[in-house]
Parts: C-alpha cells; structure tokens; sequence
C-alpha cells in the first residue's frame, strides 16, 4: 500500500508542469546571451578595426606596425604604390568573372541535385564536396600538376590569368551548390504547383516563382564566391605564373614592408562588402512588407466579397 502510495507520488510530481525560472533568472540567461554575442562580435571586428585605424596612420619607417601621427595621404593616393593598381585589378577581374560563372553553373548544379533523381547523383554530391574538404595546398598543386600535363595540348593553357581564374572557378562551384541547394530546399514547392494550375508553363514558373524565391541564396552564393576569389593565395600561388594577384602583392610587400596603401584597399574591400550586404538586407525587408501588405489586402478583399455576397 505504501509502495503504490509512494508511486502515485511520483508520477505526480513528474506530470506537474516545471516551476518556470523567476523573472530575475530570465535577464540573468539574457544579458548573458547578450554579453556572450557582443565578446563574439568584438573578437571578429577587433582585428578590421586596426586595420582600418592604420589606414590613416603615417608611419615613421617601412612597416606600418606602429603608430606615428595621423594622415589622409594614403587616402587621397590609394594606388601611390607601384605595381598595387595592377595587382588589385587582376584581383578584381579574377573575382567578378569567377563569381559570374561559378554561381551560374553552381545554380543549375543545386537545381538538378535537388529535384531530380538521376544516376551518378550520390557521385556528383561527393564529387561537390570534395573540393571544401581538400586542403588548399593539395588542391593547388593538383591543379599545377594538370596544367603543366596539358600544356602541350590543343586545348593546353599556359599558367597566368586563365589558369587562375579556371582554378577559382573550381573550387567556388562548391560552395555556390551547397548554398543554392539549401535555399532550393527551404521554399514551398506547392507555390510551383499552384503556378503551373494557372496555366504557366515551366519557363514562366521558374522565371516568376522559383528565381525570386531562390533569389536571397543565389546572392548569399556569389557574395561568398566573390569573397573566396579575392582572399585565395594558396591555390593562387601554385598557378599564377607570373601573374601577381593582391594577396601574392601582399606577401611580397611583407618582407620590405606593407605599405599603408594596403590598408586602405582592404578597409575599401571590407566597407564595400558590409554596405552590400546592408542593402541587400534592406531590399528583403522591403520586399517582405510589401508582399505583407499585399497579402493583407487579398485577404481584406476577399472578406468583403464574402461580406457583400
């Protein structure tokens, strides 16, 4: 009698709801989840933040490591530098042409993996997979290797500018098909459905409903291609030729001194990417109250259709 006394007890109290943490708990767990994302926050811009306060420094030798006084002169002469214009540009162009035909190619890739079944598909996501897993230095000297294989060739390139953007375009196609794929993933396929009950075509479908839905990830996509272009040295560096990119320029300059220039392109590259992806952040929010007011205003009409019937 006891023991069946003593069992209903407990099932009891384990079938009464859990006390909720008192209101002083609650800030506690939240000023501490603030604290802990402000230290994050503060541990990754630390570092640009120097970055961009040595940009206005004048220093008193070569290295621009410590702080003398301030000045604007690298400012009002970003490219006062020899051979700096031609590196960044080379950069540049490397990085736009690369992101265009990664993301393009990427995105048909992340389409095909994730509506159809085909064979060879379980190959081809491994096969996707392989290049962010590879070291970077295995990588590059692989595609060396194949390079200089196939130089002799008819269709054989010699290491420069081609080389390096095929080798950026590699290893971009990746990371654009895992980006795309998730955002392919995440819509509502009945928003197709209902497309194609409408009488539109395929064509019309994907360029109407799918594009724009998948829009946000073929963008997040290209921002990080683009990053990953401009930033590469390893597999750079194994490629190049004689071609000299901004990274390679930067680590040439290291040994003689990085001038303050640098600094200044590389806070112009940071404050352009974060301005990007500010008004890409604004372009959504605006989108997504405009697609909210019209909602609202279907559902208001067809209640006073309703009303008025």
């Amino acid at each position: 009698m006891a023991y069946a006394e003593a069992t209903r007890t407990e099932a009891a109290d384990r079938a009464a709801p859990a006390k909720p943490p008192s209101q002083f708990w609650r800030k506690v767990r939240y000023q501490l989840l603030n604290v802990f994302a402000g230290l994050v926050l503060l541990y990754l811009f630390v570092p640009i933040s120097v970055i961009i306060l040595f940009s206005f420094n004048d220093p008193a030798g070569k290295f621009n490591l410590t702080w003398n006084k301030f000045s604007t002169d690298a400012w009002a002469h970003p490219f006062g530098v020899p051979s700096l214009q031609d590196a960044v540009v080379l950069s540049l162009k490397i990085a736009f042409l690369s992101t265009i035909v990664a993301t393009l190619l990427g995105t048909l890739v992340a389409l095909a993996l994730a509506r159809y079944s085909f064979r060879g598909r379980g190959a081809t996501n491994f096969a996707i997979f392989t290049p962010m897993a590879t070291p970077e230095i295995v990588m590059g000297s692989s595609l060396l290797t194949l390079f200089i294989a196939t130089s002799g060739w008819p269709i054989g390139v010699d290491l420069g500018f081609w080389t390096i953007l095929i080798a950026h375009i590699m290893f971009n196609i990746s990371y654009v098909v895992v980006t795309v794929k998730a955002r392919v993933y995440g819509f509502d396929r009945r928003l197709e459905e209902a497309a194609m009950d409408l009488y539109a075509n395929s064509f019309t479908t994907f360029r109407r409903i799918t594009l724009p839905l998948i829009m946000p990830g073929i963008g997040a996509a290209a921002a990080l291609a683009f990053a990953l272009s401009i930033d590469d040295f390893i597999v750079t560096q194994f490629n190049r030729g004689a071609e000299v990119t901004f990274p390679l320029f930067i680590y040439g300059a290291a040994r003689n001194g990085v001038p303050v220039q640098v600094n200044v392109i590389g806070s112009i590259i940071f404050l352009v990417a974060v301005g990007g992806m500010l008004l890409n952040l604004m372009i959504q929010n605006s989108r997504a109250k405009r697609d909210a007011r019209a909602s609202a205003g279907a559902v208001r009409r067809a209640q006073a259709s309703e009303a008025a019937a």
